[in-house]
């Protein structure tokens, strides 16, 4: 080394640190690319992104063909740097070099590549997986040896290199990116995305309708009532039952009662010969069971019956659907909106509305975690039911109850003190 010219040293010293700057980056752009959108652009047949994927299939041999890459050439340019260092300076050669080669490694060799390959992780990654491929062939024997070394020193201690759960995401992981993605896809969309990972957190008792308010046939009225009842019917299903809710006895489908009324004589023999078996689900059963249910049995309504099998209302696929993409038709025209705003920016709202709508509506933070609906929730907090209008604070909200009607809260005032 004495002989060669210091030109041509300082040329070799600074194509170390390229080749040092190369390795950092490369490390770095890796492992920093979305691994997501790198199987987004493998599906659809990016040579390069395939490429990347199948170095980071095996990211130990990976990582080992890039420090024996990056520490071979960092050595080899401290020698050099040494070298040259103490032809010019003599024995304070030596720590000038080390001051010196540190300070220019740290900058252009570390910091600088890396922190371009954190901003471009696919510029970076996508052309230097050619050389990363190539070295990894030629050094494959080299990568195994020390590769069979550093997992052999990681087996000591109970860790194994495959063990990796990085690519896996929990829901609230998931709802995170989809929370962080608002830019890249529509607001409705991303709400329906989210609104499908809530289905699991929700059950059926949170969507249901109650039964006060469940239109059904009961086969002990007589055959006129039960036709005016059919004919005036704004639902498409209704519930048949035997003198109480509790005793059902099928699903009348509009299809089947619309033959049941063209018949020329209609009976009550008949109407029961056009219902459905009915479909039972539990309250406590969540959202996203009850879709797949209802999917697998092709059903379209169920009674929500309770631990002891008495009904506490219904639910149709309708209703599930509603939970993700929203109402499907508006408020009829002779029927009010459950939540309206006053003049005074607070909200009239009904008894039976439930909390989980109106917390959605309104952006709110009622507690959900007890009775359902606002009346429930009017109920549980007072441990009473009210006979007069009276007022309470659950939380940050203000409650006035302004309509009682037998024993159930009919309209409520609400506003949400700031």
């Amino acid at each position: 080394m004495n002989d060669v010219p210091l030109s041509i040293l300082g040329g070799i010293l600074f194509s170390l640190i390229l080749f040092s700057a190369f390795f950092s980056s490369s490390e770095t752009g890796m492992l920093s690319i979305n691994k997501y959108r790198l199987k987004h652009l493998v599906k659809n047949g990016n040579k390069s992104a395939a490429r990347v994927s199948k170095l980071l299939e095996r990211p130990d041999r990976l990582i080992g063909i890039i420090l024996i890459g990056n520490n071979f050439v960092n050595i080899l340019a401290s020698a050099i740097a040494t070298i040259i260092a103490v032809r010019i300076w003599g024995d304070a050669g030596v720590a000038i070099a080390t001051g010196a080669l540190t300070l220019i490694v740290l900058i252009f060799a570390e910091v600088t590549p890396k922190t371009l390959a954190t901003i471009h992780p696919e510029k970076i990654a996508f052309p230097a997986s050619w050389v990363l491929s190539l070295l990894l062939k030629v050094l494959y024997p080299l990568v195994v040896v020390v590769n069979t070394l550093s997992n052999g020193l990681l087996r000591i201690f109970g860790i194994h290199h495959h063990q990796s759960d990085n690519d896996k995401l929990n829901s609230e992981e998931l709802r995170t990116i989809v929370n962080e993605a608002s830019g890249l896809i529509p607001a409705a969309h991303q709400e329906m995305l989210l609104s499908i990972l809530d289905l699991e957190k929700v059950s059926v008792e949170d969507i249901m309708v109650p039964r006060n308010e469940v239109v059904g046939i009961d086969i002990e009225d007589s055959i006129e009532e039960i036709i005016e009842q059919i004919c005036q019917s704004r639902h498409t299903r209704m519930p048949v039952y035997n003198g109480e809710i509790n005793k059902v006895i099928g699903i009348l489908h509009a299809r089947h009662a619309a033959q049941f009324l063209r018949e020329p004589n209609p009976t009550k023999a008949s109407l029961l010969k056009a219902t459905l078996e009915p479909y039972f689900i539990p309250e406590s059963t969540s959202l996203n069971t009850v879709l797949l249910n209802f999917q697998k049995d092709h059903q379209q309504m169920g009674i929500v019956v309770d631990e002891y099998g008495d009904v506490q209302g219904i639910a149709a696929l309708e209703d599930v659907l509603e939970e993700i993409v929203g109402e499907f038709t508006p408020p009829q025209q002779d029927e009010e909106e459950e939540i309206q705003t006053l003049e005074d920016g607070s909200f009239r709202i009904e008894g039976t509305t439930h909390i989980r709508d109106i917390n959605k509506a309104l952006n709110w933070h009622l507690p959900t975690d007890g009775p359902k609906t606002l009346n429930g929730l009017i109920i549980e907090t007072l441990e009473f039911i009210p006979e007069h209008p009276i007022s309470l604070r659950v939380g940050n909200y203000l409650i006035e109850i302004q309509e009682i009607e037998q024993k159930v809260v009919k309209y409520a005032k609400l506003q949400q003190q700031r």
